[in-house]
Order: C-alpha cells, then structure tokens, then sequence
C-alpha cells in the first residue's frame, strides 16, 4: 500500500451514481465493482488503520472485504447506502482476526516452551490475548440471564428480534439487558486493563451491540 493511500482524499461517489452502480454490480458487471472499489479504497483504508495500526494488515482486510462483497454481489440490491456496508463489512474481519489472534495466543499458552515458534510471538499479540481474557472475565460476571442474552448477541448474532422470541421476553427488556451488559463489560475493560489502541478496537466492537 502506498503512503499516501491514508490521507488521499477521492471524489465522493453520488448517491444516484452508487445506486446504478450496485445494480450493475449485482448483476456481474465488472467496471461496476471497480467503480466502487476505487470510489471508497482510500476512505475504508483510513477507517481500518485507525484500528489496526498496520498498513500491511489494513490492505489485507481490505482485499478480503472487497472479495467478499463481490462474492455476495447479488445481495447489493437490498443495500441502502455502499460506504456503511463496506465499512460493517470490514468491522466483521478486524473482529475474526481478533478472534483468530485469541485462538493462536491459547495454543501458544498450551505449548510454552515447548513450542520454537512461542519465541516469535509478538507484544500485540499476547496484549490482544490479554484483552479477550479481561473480556471474557466481565462476561462471566455478569447475571445469569443477562450474560445469555450477550452471548446470543455477540457469539450468535441474533437480532434482538430473535433473542426476545428464543427467550420468550419483549425486545425491549433485551436491549436494556444488553445495555447493561455491554457498559459493565467496557467499564470493567477500562479498570483492568491499559487504554491502548488494542483496548479500543474491543471497546469500539462492544460499543456497536447495543
């Protein structure tokens, strides 16, 4: 990725013009998608080093968004806005590769010393690590039900529509109980755990369940 990829500012696309152009896309058209590849690279690029950091693992993320876009094309026709979806998109694969950075860091805690590569892990790593463990910590604290309701939300990704049914509530005490949940679990991450951009990329994931 070039340098000055982050601070490149691209003409924004209409919202006429995007709408076409995601029509076009659904249907295989080619310069369609390459329309709307380069009308928001620079823009999804800039969202995702604000929270990685990495240049080379922002360019990576977005490769795999815009794959992913074009493999599920056919769906941009119940898209709304473009910039939104690409940017949720996109929020999804820095959240799997949190995921994958946790699975990774519990093998190497397995393995220890017995494993060559354990001398090759990074600092980001055991902090992401540290960070999901405090997390995780939180939600094991909290009530019973509540911590359900969480769980169906964060790990399951059911809708609040589906968790009210699956628990035969009203949707409304789901949100209040995925409220609570998620503020006790962001306080309990800023008491034990340093402010840095690690802490933010969780903090930022929790704050958009409510």
């Amino acid at each position: 990725m070039h340098e000055n990829i982050l601070t490149a500012n691209q003409p924004m696309i209409e919202i006429k013009e995007e709408r076409d152009l995601m029509e076009r896309c659904a249907g295989g058209d080619r310069e369609a998608f390459a329309s709307l590849y380069t009308g928001h690279l620079s823009s999804l690029i800039r969202y995702i080093f604000l929270f990685t950091r990495s240049r080379e693992l922002s360019e990576e993320i977005v490769q795999d968004v815009f794959v992913k876009i074009w493999e599920k094309k056919e769906g941009l026709l119940y898209v709304q806005s473009f910039q939104p979806y690409i940017f949720k998109t996109a929020k999804n694969l820095l959240l799997d590769h949190l995921r994958r950075e946790q699975t990774e860091n519990r093998y190497r805690n397995l393995t220890g010393p017995f494993s060559e590569e354990s001398t090759d892990q990074t600092d980001s790593e055991i902090i992401y690590g540290q960070y999901f463990q405090l997390a995780q910590d939180a939600i094991n604290q909290l009530p019973e039900k509540r911590k359900q309701i969480f769980e169906l939300k964060t790990k399951e990704e059911l809708s609040l529509d589906e968790i009210a049914e699956k628990l035969s509530i009203s949707k409304s005490v789901v949100k209040k109980q995925l409220y609570a949940a998620t503020n006790f679990v962001k306080d309990y991450l800023r008491k034990h755990g340093e402010m840095t951009t690690d802490m933010v990329i969780i903090m930022y994931f929790l704050s958009g369940i409510q």
